[in-house]
């Protein structure tokens, strides 16, 4: 048990590592549950959320993608820094989630 135990964890880690599988060409950003854009990390660009719970400035460049400026308390979403793939970069105070797509990913699921 011990055994599987340690597997699973450490195909979770693998699975959460920040750079971990193909480069993304594309990231969504969604706050609170409703998706605001989807940018192409190709295109240099900035995008600010703002909500009643805060603002969140997005900055893409280089292809990868950061929060890079966030009025929220514990600045975690800041932090993570530019990524281009791997695990969502989250700023939950503000209910925001950036999530990476790969070519072959499905934008919207019919049915």
């Amino acid at each position: 048990m011990i055994l599987i135990g340690a597997l699973f964890a450490l195909c979770l880690f693998l699975v959460l590592l920040p750079g971990s599988g193909k480069p993304a060409a594309r990231a969504q950003i969604v706050s609170d549950g409703n998706l605001v854009a989807v940018l192409d990390l190709n295109t240099p660009q900035e995008f600010t959320v703002s909500t009643e719970r805060g603002t969140n400035t997005v900055t893409v460049r280089d292809r990868k993608i950061a929060v890079t400026h966030a009025d929220c308390p514990d600045q975690y979403c800041v932090r993570q820094g530019f990524c281009n793939g791997g695990a969502q970069i989250v700023c939950l105070p503000h209910r925001l989630v950036i999530s990476f797509l790969t070519e072959g990913d499905v934008d919207v699921a019919v049915g």
